[in-house]
């Protein structure tokens, strides 16, 4: 589109040594680039702004914001994005000295998700985060509710520098907002229960954004969900049902990616697409074995799945993606170790390593399973039918005029099963 942007990357010298060893300020300065990329900007200048202390006033010191305005005036940026999180004061004693529009590690993530969110409730939940983000501070650029165009108004609209704050219309609004969104949190729930009727366990993909999920979920599912070498590609949840080798069904979930400080607000706001996550009864981390970063992102995705309050003990399958990305040697020994170590190692571009995470799905999937036995009359099509639904049948043996069935299924549905043949069903071991 034409349009320029700074991106200056806040890297306070006290950062802790831990986290320091997983991302660098490079590896930082590089995904908020990625991040502006998201919208549309192209990056004239990207620079790390090392900082001893914070400046109440403007988070930078006086030198570098001088320097800053220096090269503003130089280069003319539509917007200089900040990579940290700056108070209303710090953003428009910033935009003042800069001449320019200034946008946070927040505001620009909101801004891409707005741009991105294609369903009613993926919007609702933007707007609240909007909202929520917008209400501290001076809403110069409310105009969400006038534009046809996604995004939420910071990189512009028609009449926003006339607009002025009106906090008791945002409060009005969030109020709004919520309630609609608790009719989605009610329609949620009623499809679980439903789902619930029908014995397919919840399997939700998670991981650090871009790392490979929506592609992975298209392999598993045959299905055509966006996915594209982009942050933030997918918004909106999508659920498909997945048959596994031995016949076990399964409802796989595609759910946003996860990135590095991801705003409080976004995490509130979208807690009711991410409950989809916390009640899975198996949760993917899907990870992007090419990344160098890929163990920093491996600790930011298990921190906000802390902040959600997925519990500790969740079953959890690790996969490492993109690893056609690798060396070849370094394939190799991923692809040989599938059967000796908890991560299992897949291309979900060329398919290598699928069949050891479908065997790999399946077994997490059915380790409480219980084993039963059942007698049936060979002419009973209806009870068989119940059984094929319901059931992973193991073994069928017919002789004299009956079925005799090995069947496989959660504890949870043995209930149904014995007042659906009461005095027939032989409880079994614990399967494998």
């Amino acid at each position: 589109m034409g349009d320029t942007a700074f991106v200056i990357h806040v890297e306070p010298k006290n950062r802790a040594a831990a986290d320091k060893a997983l991302r660098d300020a490079r590896a930082r300065l590089d995904e908020a680039v990625g991040l502006t990329a998201a919208i549309h900007l192209k990056v004239v200048v990207a620079e790390i702004a090392p900082l001893a202390r914070p400046t109440p006033a403007t988070l930078l010191g006086a030198g570098k914001v001088d320097e800053i305005a220096a090269l503003a005036k130089q280069h003319e940026p539509q917007v200089i994005i900040v990579n940290a999180h700056l108070t209303p004061v710090q953003q428009r004693n910033l935009e003042k000295s800069w001449n320019s529009k200034v946008l946070d590690r927040t505001a620009v993530i909101l801004e891409i998700f707005g741009e991105r969110a294609a369903t009613k409730e993926g919007r609702l939940q933007v707007e609240l985060a909007h909202l929520n983000y917008q209400r501290s501070r001076l809403v110069r650029s409310w105009t969400h509710l006038e534009r046809q165009r996604g995004g939420f108004g910071f990189l512009g609209g028609p009449g926003e520098s006339q607009i002025e704050s009106d906090r008791r219309l945002i409060a009005e609004r969030i109020v709004r907002i919520k309630a609609e969104l608790e009719k989605v949190k009610r329609t949620r729930s009623l499809g679980r229960q439903a789902r619930k009727k029908v014995p397919f366990p919840v399997v939700a993909l998670v991981g650090y954004t871009n790392a490979g999920k929506s592609t992975l979920f298209n392999r598993l599912t045959e299905s055509t969900v966006l996915a594209k070498d982009l942050l933030f590609a997918t918004l909106d949840p999508t659920m498909r049902g997945v048959k596994l080798p031995q016949g076990t069904k399964i409802i796989l979930s595609d759910t946003v990616g996860f990135i590095a400080d991801l705003p409080t607000e976004l995490v509130a706001a979208f807690r009711a697409t991410l409950e989809e996550v916390l009640e899975a009864e198996i949760i993917v981390h899907v990870r992007d074995a090419a990344h160098e970063e890929s163990a920093a992102q491996k600790a930011d995705v298990q921190k906000v799945l802390e902040e959600l309050g997925v519990p500790p003990d969740r079953p959890l399958l690790e996969v490492l993606n993109k690893i056609d990305l690798l060396e070849p040697e370094q394939r190799r020994g991923l692809l040989s170790h599938n059967g000796r170590r908890e991560a299992i190692a897949v291309s979900a571009l060329t398919g290598d390593g699928i069949p050891a995470l479908l065997a790999g799905l399946e077994k997490a999937v059915t380790r409480d399973n219980i084993t039963l036995s059942l007698k049936l009359d060979a002419a009973d099509g209806s009870a068989l039918a119940f059984v094929y639904r319901h059931a992973q049948v193991l073994e069928r043996r017919m002789r004299a005029g009956k079925i005799s069935l090995s069947l496989r299924i959660h504890p949870d549905d043995l209930g149904r099963f014995e007042n659906r043949f009461p005095k027939k069903v032989s409880v079994g071991a614990r399967s494998a």
